[in-house]
């Protein structure tokens, strides 16, 4: 409902000293040094190119790394095993499911998904494209003004379809989609269900090329038909029709210097003292995630079974190519343009320390900035030395506060049932390697990508 009060929130955000990445949007892609637009409208290289890269305004349809291919999987999320930290991962979709920013823990056979005073909170994300199927999630969300829990499904067009839960709102789910990113009110629609904060629901998305369902605890809910998404201007269909990762989220709207629209809509601000908060945090729970993959449309391009790419601009389902390619980046200065490229490989006669360092931006949202001096793990939200390891330090609190002090931003046209309990108090938990207070880019991003 709010999406565009939040771009610009992020827009404010990427604006900021902190953040200096070319923008790139319509009519503006994005460099030959840096080829890869972000789902938020930012420049760079290395995890830009991966999950989430926009091949419409990147430098070209090939500077985003190939997308791995939909497998169909139950998700035990009963530990971090499966999850990696999104400045460790390079693509290998063979080796990790799920890409994290944040502080995932783990807790009773489940992920918590916290967010703490002066952090942004958690976003985890499938390593694995869908393109069309059956996903679910067994979850409980977190309550309280201003606190927003999702489950989505996000392309790198910005189709989108969502299962939404603001804080204030414990009685509903908010299911939506999106069309290569265009706002439209409209599609908003309230799904009742009992207590999502002390209740394990299962949310299902039935996603079909000609329909789309949103399920909870086996109860269909909604239906959207294809058909009926026509718009006439635009000569297409305003449907979501274009491979998507699972991602899941905990982030603030609420936060003061959010827009007050965006704040209202949230119930309000948060408060770092409400009794939803245990050990120091909000959290929600995620117990497991499935996905039943269907075949392709008809008429789909299929020239093989590993990856999904985009073979026009149009970022339409006849555009997307099923092929046998499948890249890795060599570090997190290669591109899909130039997957091998490491400024640290050392050359022949040379040390690898001679090689000029070069500059752009590694991780999306991020601008050489890190977790908080005192957080002794390595940040996801920090800059990438040419190795690939977290480096430097930056006021995550400034970062946040940033999030919604200025104006503008891209606009993308064409753009198991209830009953078990989530009070986790007093538990302990396994902490992925990674730091959860630097994180106002990437992880408000995925509150930004919800709404």
């Amino acid at each position: 409902m709010m999406r565009s009060l939040a771009i610009a929130a992020l827009a404010a955000l990427l604006s900021s000293p902190l953040v200096s990445a070319q923008k790139c949007g319509p009519g503006s892609n994005c460099p030959a040094d840096s080829p890869c637009c972000s789902l938020y409208g930012q420049c760079g290289v290395g995890a830009y190119c991966l999950g989430g890269c926009d091949p419409v305004f990147s430098h070209s349809l090939d500077s985003c790394v190939p997308g791995p291919t939909c497998q169909s999987t139950d998700y035990k999320l009963k530990s971090l095993d499966d999850v990696m930290a999104i400045d460790k991962y390079l693509g290998d979709a063979s080796s990790i499911n799920w890409v994290a920013t944040g502080k995932p823990v783990v807790y009773n056979d489940a992920i918590l998904l916290t967010m703490a005073e002066d952090t942004v909170g958690t976003l985890l994300e499938s390593s694995h494209y869908v393109w069309y199927g059956k996903i679910c999630a067994k979850m409980t969300t977190s309550g309280g003004a201003g606190v927003v829990t999702a489950f989505i499904m996000m392309s790198g067009v910005r189709d989108e379809i969502d299962f939404e839960f603001v804080g204030v709102d414990l009685q509903h789910a908010q299911s939506n989609y999106y069309s290569q990113g265009v706002t439209n009110y409209h599609n908003e629609l309230n799904l009742t269900v009992s207590n999502t904060n002390e209740n394990v629901h299962e949310y299902c998305v039935d996603w079909k090329p000609d329909s789309l369902t949103w399920i909870i605890d086996d109860a269909p809910l909604r239906t959207v038909n294809r058909s009926d998404t026509w718009n006439a201007t635009a000569n297409r269909f305003d449907y979501p029709q274009t491979p998507s990762r699972v991602m899941l989220s905990l982030w603030p709207a609420g936060l003061p210097t959010n827009d007050k629209g965006t704040v209202d809509w949230a119930g309000g601000e948060i408060s770092w003292s409400s009794p939803f908060m245990q050990n120091g945090y909000y959290y929600a729970m995620v117990e497991e995630v499935s996905v039943d993959c269907y075949d392709p449309p008809p008429g789909a391009q299929v020239k093989g079974k590993n990856s999904y790419i985009y073979t026009d601009a149009a970022g339409t389902n006849n555009t997307v190519q099923i092929t046998d390619d499948e890249m890795i980046l060599a570090s997190f200065y290669a591109t899909g343009e130039n997957p091998k490229y490491d400024p640290n490989a050392k050359v022949s006669g040379k040390k690898s320390s001679d090689a000029p360092q070069p500059t752009q931006e590694t991780v999306p949202g991020m601008s050489g900035g890190g977790n908080r001096g005192n957080d002794n793990v390595s940040s996801s939200a920090a800059a990438e030395s040419p190795t690939g390891t977290a480096e430097g330090t930056a006021a995550a609190t400034a970062a946040a506060t940033a999030a919604a002090t200025g104006n503008g931003g891209f606009s993308q046209g064409g753009n198991g049932n209830g009953g078990g309990k989530s009070g986790a108090t007093g538990f302990k938990e396994a902490r992925l390697g990674m730091g959860g207070s630097g994180l106002a880019v990437v992880v408000a991003v995925l509150g930004l990508l919800v709404i």
